[in-house]
């Protein structure tokens, strides 16, 4: 039997070089991180009448029935709040019947509120790639605070490569906790396991009070009816001009509210070691309903050597929320990789590295 668990940035390459990974246009360096790929838009964009997963038929074939009309993403065109779009991706796979994939936002499509799913031809799963698929794949693109610019070739998601099931919980993630520590308090100091649950994951929480690392301002809201956001326009923005601060409530309580959208970073600093990877896992439906994530991925090398901050993308829905400071609001699962990237994550320098409370890399 073969290895079990994720393919890491060698192992990706190789799927490249197999003809495995397949591109309109050659797949750059920048692509291939530790243990993802970035995936690119393609040329042109669907507006469509309704989200869907085509179970029984391609996404070619549904895209007669529900597109309402097709542009050009060329070197720009604006995506409108609140409207479903549908963008073929640049890149196709022939994967290994062996091999499966799992996608998710990437850090900045998460941090701006734009809701993406992946999709695939006959698939019943959003993000989900199945053993063996060979087709196009395709992005769902939401915007939900801002209106935004997009170009061919812009990186939204990123596919994460795996083979079988190599999730590390209970027993064996709390021996991998003793000997290389993966949560840490604010002072860089590890946290005993005992204050997280390792059942399925290390469980978070929230931070609301003030601390030397993230200082008085502990999240952001987004602001309604804001200009248009250019995807490919890096350190451009004032942050003020799109995103409202949010001081510190005091007692550390604050109430969110149905339908707004808040960043967050986490009370506590994880670290990934260099031979795995994690994910933020979905929200668990019964600390409330709300959406406590958009972008999953962290990569190996993610918080050495003691730790860093995640950021939390918060959407409630239907009701308030009252939340309290350190009040347990997601997971991290950790997975062996099959081999130890030979580029970590901040390698070459990273908008994120070392982030504490941090919007996404188009704000100055």
């Amino acid at each position: 039997m073969k290895p079990q668990g994720i393919l890491v940035r060698q192992q990706i390459q190789a799927l490249l070089h197999q003809g495995a990974i397949r591109a309109g246009r050659d797949i750059e360096e920048a692509q291939i991180q530790p243990a993802s790929l970035d995936l690119r838009l393609g040329t042109h964009c669907h507006r469509i009448r309704t989200g869907f997963l085509p179970e029984r038929c391609t996404v070619a074939e549904r895209l007669e029935e529900l597109t309402l009309f097709r542009f050009e993403l060329g070197e720009g065109a604006v995506l409108e709040r609140g409207h479903c779009y549908l963008v073929p991706l640049l890149e196709s796979l022939d994967l290994p019947a062996d091999i499966q994939a799992q996608s998710n936002p990437k850090s900045s499509t998460g941090r701006l509120d734009i809701f993406t799913r992946l999709l695939a031809d006959r698939t019943d799963r959003f993000e989900t790639v199945r053993p063996g698929y060979s087709g196009p794949l395709y992005l769902e693109v939401v915007p939900r605070s801002f209106s935004i610019r997009l170009r061919t070739g812009l990186a939204l998601n990123q596919l994460r490569f795996s083979r079988g099931e190599a999730r590390i919980e209970g027993d064996q993630l709390h021996a991998l906790h003793q000997t290389t520590p993966l949560l840490f308090d604010d002072r860089g100091q590890p946290i005993d396991l005992p204050r997280a649950s390792v059942d399925t994951g290390l469980t978070m929480g929230i931070a609301l009070a003030p601390d030397q690392e993230i200082g008085d301002t502990i999240g952001w809201r987004a602001r309604r009816y804001t200009d248009v956001l250019d995807l490919s326009r890096e350190q451009a923005y004032d942050p003020l001009d799109f995103f409202e601060p949010i001081h510190a409530p005091k007692g550390g309580r604050l109430i969110v509210e149905p339908e707004e959208f808040y960043i967050f970073a986490s009370k506590e600093r994880v670290r990934v070691p260099p031979q795995l990877a994690a994910v933020m896992a979905p929200y668990d439906v019964g600390i409330g309903e709300l959406r406590t994530n958009y972008a999953g991925f962290f990569d190996n090398g993610f918080g050495e050597p003691s730790g860093t901050r995640a950021v939390l993308e918060v959407r409630p829905h239907d009701v308030p929320f009252l939340v309290e400071d350190g009040q347990a609001f997601f997971k991290l699962d950790f997975f062996d990789c099959l081999e130890v990237p030979d580029r970590l994550y901040g390698h070459g320098g990273s908008h994120y590295q070392g982030q504490a409370l941090k919007l996404s890399k188009h704000f100055r």
